[in-house]
């Protein structure tokens, strides 16, 4: 596995679009940025489901955010500070297999969370992805060596931004929001591909 981090800078370099992050372990630095940005989602390098992650809004003060990240600190190391995107209470998963794509689903909040993951209450839904959103998930999947790949888009006011690319997510969320099997496709990949080398080794 690799961190969000290692993950952000490899979609940097593939030139992809981002939300505005900030990574330090700088206290005054991350709140200066809180500052900057005015609202921000401040994320562990590991974790999934939106777990561990805080909000933090400039309005609330410098000693309680302050309070907040050396506690953070504490337990992560350094601040890995993004700007909070307002996702319209859905964001997007778009599943590919060997880099073809395969469908994509919403994720659609209940209105009682800022994210819209399962985790938080959020529910799966189909999604008709037009072809410019498909091409740019294949270009954020064809950044990383994965066969499998769900890449996590946001449809914001200034347009789509990818948060990342999960090589774990999707199974549930192609099942339930488009009647795709990602699972029964995965196996029947991995055969193939291994099919094809032990006929490419045979001869």
């Amino acid at each position: 596995m690799i961190n969000r981090l290692e993950g952000t800078a490899a979609l940097a370099s593939g030139g992809i679009p981002l939300p505005a992050t900030r990574v330090t372990e700088s206290t005054d630095a991350a709140l200066e940025t809180i500052q900057t940005f005015g609202e921000v989602i401040l994320k562990p390098l590991y974790s999934t489901k939106a777990r561990g992650m805080v909000v933090l809004k400039a309005a609330d003060g410098v000693k309680a955010n302050s309070q907040i990240l050396n506690k953070f600190k504490a337990k992560h190391g350094l601040f890995y500070l993004q700007k909070f995107v307002n996702l319209g209470g859905q964001d997007l998963g778009m599943v590919f297999l060997g880099g073809k794509y395969l469908c994509t689903y919403a994720r659609v909040g209940d209105d009682k969370s800022w994210n819209t993951t399962i985790h938080s209450g959020g529910k799966y839904q189909a999604y008709e992805a037009s072809p410019e959103l498909i091409e740019l998930g294949r270009k954020a999947q064809s950044c990383f060596d994965l066969s499998f790949t769900t890449v996590d888009i946001a449809l914001t006011d200034e347009g789509p931004v990818v948060f990342e690319v999960s090589a774990f997510g999707g199974f549930s969320g192609a099942k339930k929001g488009c009647g795709i099997d990602a699972a029964e496709k995965l196996c029947d990949y991995v055969l193939s591909q291994f099919e094809a080398e032990t006929a490419e080794a045979g001869e």
